[in-house]
């Protein structure tokens, strides 16, 4: 599968668990939408990994992905109620980092 870098590093990142690097794959002015809550900016988006990679080691597993669209279908599995799930992570670039991430499920 052939995936923006940005995107390939973010699962990287994630299954690595590395808050740091994960954040690294954003603009400085990102935002993210997960599970109703909007995260702003690296430094918020690495809080948040880093507390969500914590309380549930989410590794990702990529599945398909829409270059046309910028949607990436994943298989996500952890220490969470239903795992593992299908998300879809809709992506927004700017200069080749994230810009805007939506997680839906």
């Amino acid at each position: 599968m052939n995936l923006p870098k940005a995107v390939a590093d973010l699962v990287k990142a994630q299954d690595n668990f590395d808050s740091v690097a994960y954040a690294n794959c954003f603009a400085e002015t990102a935002v993210v939408f997960d599970e109703g809550k909007t995260h702003h900016g690296k430094m918020e988006i690495k809080n948040w990994i880093a507390k969500s990679n914590k309380e549930y080691q989410v590794k990702m597993k990529p599945l398909e992905y829409s270059e046309t669209e910028q949607i990436l279908k994943a298989e996500i599995s952890g220490t969470f109620p239903g795992s593992p799930l299908i998300l879809t992570y809709h992506y927004e670039f700017k200069d080749e980092l994230i810009q805007s991430l939506k997680i839906t499920g």
